[in-house]
């Protein structure tokens, strides 16, 4: 599958990707690729989460490949069962980068001035049943959001091939990630085992 053939769409994860992110630079790259938008980045609710990329997949006109990035990829994850009840089963993989241990936010550092507990709902337990389409999972080994163990532990259940990247933190712009081109190259193989 070529990016062209798909409609990609990108799923940040708690506080959004800024400017320097490689979600954001992908969204601006890729010409089917476009954001799920949430009404608020910050008081993050997964029942609107999860209605938000039911919408914009069902909006899709091509086959979907999901992008998602940290909380984005759990919201993913609380999304599925409901994405593979959509008409002629639309997603066709998900590209799983940097998961956020929701189970653990409590150890998860400021971010913005701001901390997950209090400012999330729903999120918890992170769903452990395998996912109704292909995916990858990138982790990181020194991921503060997210042991490399309890990453091995979610691609194990939701059946993700895993991506152990080495030491690249929550693989974000703060940790060195804008541009990101091995991921890039990751995602294009990925497309390619797709079809």
């Amino acid at each position: 599958m070529k990016t062209s053939e798909a409609d990609i769409l990108i799923v940040p994860g708690w506080s959004s990707s800024g400017p320097d992110h490689w979600q954001t630079r992908w969204e601006k790259n890729l010409k089917t690729a476009r954001r799920v938008e949430q009404a608020d980045w910050v008081k993050a609710d997964r029942s609107r989460w999860v209605a938000r990329i039911i919408e914009e997949v069902a909006a899709s006109v091509r086959p979907v490949v999901i992008v998602a990035h940290s909380l984005g990829v759990v919201t993913v994850v609380h999304a599925a069962a409901k994405l593979a009840r959509l008409p002629a089963s639309p997603v066709k993989g998900a590209f799983l980068v940097a998961p956020a241990d929701a189970d653990n936010g409590s150890a998860w550092p400021v971010t913005q001035g701001e901390t997950f507990e209090g400012n999330a709902e729903g999120f918890t337990p992170v769903p452990l049943a395998p996912l109704p389409f292909p995916s990858v999972l990138v982790a990181s080994a020194n991921d503060p959001y997210c042991s490399l163990e309890r990453a091995r532990h979610f691609a194990k259940a939701w059946g993700s091939a895993l991506i152990e990247s080495g030491n690249l933190g929550h693989i974000n712009a703060a940790s060195g990630h804008g541009p990101w081109p091995d991921g890039l190259l990751a995602f294009g193989m990925f497309l390619q085992r797709l079809g």
